[in-house]
């Protein structure tokens, strides 16, 4: 009698029939995805595609007007507010196009604040986040000292703090040169490898994509495979 094989590992990410409307306009419709622990996934589309407005609802920040959303088991739809931002703030790490640094903080302070928010405040792994990123020493900066590499790099950092199980990333790499964005997106499939979280990305730039295990194309119609 063969052996029993381990049972496959449930998705990080599991999203079937997604339907997101403003008003009467369909922004996009009938999109499924599966994200396996693990894995790096990139979405790709036109610009005005509704990317990030997806991106948005894998992380239950906007609701889906049809559908379902299971983030790590969990579905959106059962949490209140104040319970999915709870449970957010435990799971996900979300790296934002626009930064979203706070100013007034330093670095140290920003890329801390998670662990802030959960109550467990952590110098120590602040301190090996930013080394990780490449940022060692400037913990005491503020924000608009840096360049924009270099606030990237910092918002990566905060993302990871945590030691999220699930990454969602929009357009990290959209307003860097060429040259930044290569190294700012490896050390983000890097730091994300070494913890075996899942990575799913946004972006409109092929070379990025290409750098994950499977590339995907948002349309208003759906979700197909590249």
């Amino acid at each position: 009698m063969p052996p029993a094989r381990d049972p496959a590992p449930a998705p990080c990410v599991l999203a079937t029939g997604l339907v997101k409307r403003y008003g009467d306009a369909v922004v996009f419709a009938g999109v499924d995805l599966a994200v396996s622990p693990g894995e790096f996934v990139a979405i790709l589309g036109e610009s005005g595609v509704g990317k990030s407005t997806l991106l948005n609802c894998l992380a239950g920040l906007d609701a889906v007007d049809g559908g379902r959303v299971c983030v790590l088991g969990q579905d959106w739809a059962a949490l209140s507010e104040p319970q999915a931002a709870a449970w957010r703030r435990t799971q996900l790490g979300f790296v934002f196009q626009a930064f979203h640094i706070l100013p007034h903080l330093t670095v140290a302070q920003n890329v801390g604040l998670p662990l802030v928010l959960l109550g467990r405040p952590d110098a120590e792994r602040v301190a090996q986040v930013l080394d990780a990123v490449g940022l060692g020493g400037l913990g005491e900066r503020l924000p608009q000292t840096l360049s924009g590499g270099q606030l990237q790099r910092v918002a990566i950092a905060r993302a990871l703090a945590h030691r999220p199980r699930l990454i969602l990333a929009d357009e990290p790499t959209g307003n860097l040169d060429p040259r930044t964005a290569a190294q700012v997106l490896a050390l983000l499939q890097a730091q994300t490898r070494a913890h075996g979280a899942a990575l799913v990305l946004v972006t409109h730039s092929h070379a990025a994509a290409e750098q994950a295990d499977r590339r995907l194309e948002l349309t208003c119609e759906g979700m197909r495979p590249l």
